[in-house]
């Protein structure tokens, strides 16, 4: 199988959990006070489409950056599980907005592409670092995808939501026991 389609696949899905928070939500995203305006917005499955492949790419980068320069085996272990699981997110998303007519970006969002460059520079903090910004981009990428899961006007696109949701809220959960650990 052609490696590029997959990354491509992996890069959205990373894109989607990374643009809700952290990597999802971006740096210059508001935390509160923006929620009625965000709630009365219609949603837009090309958006959707747009912040999932691009959360999902750096998702899938963080992971396999983790999976190589974490100080903690069981930091490496998370890094490279989320690697996979983002990887094989952003292929189905490829199909699902194929199948949808829909865009999928081939480029990380410069935000996205942001966080990545600044989890390369973090060496004596990176296990702290890359678990505490897993929390966050998993927490913002949960609420996207149950979102989309409701919301998508695209079957296909409802469907690859409510299929992926289970595996960011277990990506979460994972992340929230790693960061109790490691504090």
């Amino acid at each position: 199988m052609n490696r590029v389609p997959l990354m491509l696949a992996a890069v959205a899905f990373l894109a989607a959990a990374v643009f809700t928070t952290g990597v999802i939500a971006g740096p210059d995203d508001k935390k509160s006070g923006d929620d009625k305006s965000a709630q009365s917005k219609a949603f837009d499955d090309a958006e959707f489409v747009t912040k999932a492949a691009s959360s999902g790419m750096a998702e899938v980068e963080l992971g396999r950056l983790a999976a190589a320069q974490a100080k903690s085996d069981d930091v490496r272990k998370l890094g490279q599980k989320l690697a996979d699981d983002h990887a094989k997110a952003n292929e189905r998303l490829t199909e699902a907005a194929k199948k949808a007519g829909l865009t999928v970006p081939t480029k990380l969002a410069s935000d996205h592409q942001q966080v990545v460059e600044k989890m390369k520079e973090a060496k004596a903090d990176f296990d702290r670092e890359y678990v505490k910004h897993m929390v966050k981009s998993h927490e913002a990428g949960t609420k996207l995808f149950k979102q989309a899961s409701q919301e998508a006007k695209h079957a296909e696109i409802k469907d690859f939501a409510k299929d992926t949701l289970p595996t960011l809220e277990e990506h979460l959960d994972m992340a929230k026991k790693m960061q109790d650990r490691i504090k």
